[in-house]
């Protein structure tokens, strides 16, 4: 269903962000946000391993099909939940 580009890929294991984690933000997320130019942040708050929590975000290119384009995680949850 999603496809992920090399670059999300890349930033996934440079982050230590599992593709489990981005599945997850990508079938239940938290929030939809509408960014620029036809992508869409899908974010969630997500408890990691060490017992702390991320705000996951996932940027997603709205062509058919829906490519994941990258993703990050941030400590600073209320900068970017709406």
């Amino acid at each position: 269903m999603w496809r992920h580009s090399g670059h999300a890929l890349a930033e996934m294991t440079r982050r230590g962000i599992a593709r489990e984690v981005v599945d997850q933000v990508l079938r239940a997320p938290g929030q939809r946000l509408e960014e620029r130019d036809g992508i869409l942040a899908l974010q969630s708050v997500i408890e990691f391993p060490d017992g702390r929590k991320f705000l996951v975000r996932v940027f997603v290119n709205r062509d058919e099909p829906p490519v994941v384009v990258t993703v990050y995680r941030t400590s600073k949850i209320a900068k970017y939940w709406r």
